[in-house]
């Protein structure tokens, strides 16, 4: 069994998420998102999506980036 990073639940289905050379041990999907989506820098809310990378700076999509200013940027759908 392992202990969850977010909320301590040691629990034997726990689960390990590997990324930029660190590992995170989570016990459910929604304590891995609080600990790894980013944070959309123009409203604050946490990326589950894809999102938006522009210029090293994330937003939860066009609408965001637009708005702090970054040009030509188009949602895909």
């Amino acid at each position: 069994m392992a202990r969850c990073e977010v909320c301590g639940n040691d629990y034997s289905m726990s689960f390990e998420v590997h990324a930029q050379g660190a590992v995170h041990v989570f016990d459910c999907f929604s304590c891995a998102i609080h600990r790894m989506a980013p944070i959309c820098e123009h409203c604050r809310c946490q990326i589950i999506g894809q999102g938006v990378e522009v210029e090293g700076h994330w937003y939860c999509g066009a609408h965001c980036a637009r708005s702090e200013g970054k040009a030509g940027i188009v949602d895909r759908v």
